[in-house]
């Protein structure tokens, strides 16, 4: 039976990471990791954990390696997923985090990862002007918002801003990933495994490129 790729999405904050990863998830019938939802699941369970990785980004600061490391660990013993394919989303953020995953992979090792490429300026307002659902997550945007004052259009649910996407918050993330996150760029165009794609544009087109570079550069495999 033919496995699913292994995959990374790099990018800004903002990038369109998340709405990526769970299309081509979809597509080749594996597990979206997105570090972010297993955070705030975490934060929502009440766990340590869950508490300490939210105090961490509601102050708009990158959670710590080792949390984050236990954390998605956790994730991937799980449903065998590292034999079946996966993508993740928003890890690895530092240098020491993409050392580390080479580590726990071993014998798994990714097949591509994608750095999407969209402007500052660009994702800056795609963030702070987001507004979410606090009872489903439905997401919406200032300038796209619900049918009426701020009441979700599909529960009813109060349609607010997260504490981590104000734009003092935004800066911030932006800051620490130009800093401490851009380094597993060069990491990973070493091991030979980087492409990047232009996240500009229309999502359809986005998707297509990112298809366009999946199945070029990774051929099926059996397990």
């Amino acid at each position: 039976m033919s496995r699913g790729p292994r995959l990374i999405l790099l990018g800004k904050q903002g990038a369109g990471k998340g709405t990526q990863a769970a299309r081509l998830a979809e597509r080749y019938g594996i597990a979206h990791i997105a570090t972010g939802d297993l955070f705030r699941a975490a934060a929502a369970a009440g766990t340590p954990a869950g508490r300490e990785a939210e105090e961490y980004m509601n102050r708009g600061d990158l959670v710590p390696d080792d949390l984050t490391l236990r954390i998605v660990e956790e994730r991937f013993a799980e449903d065998g997923l590292i034999d079946q394919g996966f993508v993740l989303d928003g890890f690895p953020r530092t240098l020491p985090q993409a050392e580390k995953l080479e580590e726990v992979l071993d014998s798994h090792p990714l097949d591509l990862v994608i750095n999407i490429e969209v402007p500052t300026e660009i994702v800056l307002d795609r963030i702070a002007g987001r507004r979410v659902c606090e009872k489903c997550g439905t997401t919406y945007h200032v300038s796209a918002p619900p049918k009426s004052d701020w009441t979700c259009d599909v529960c009813s649910g109060r349609v607010v801003q997260r504490d981590d996407d104000t734009e003092d918050a935004v800066m911030r993330r932006l800051e620490l990933y130009e800093k401490e996150t851009v380094p597993i760029i060069d990491f990973y165009r070493k091991l030979g495994k980087l492409v990047v794609v232009d996240g500009t544009g229309d999502s359809d087109d986005v998707f297509a490129r990112l298809v366009e570079q999946v199945e070029q550069r990774v051929q099926p495999q059996q397990t």
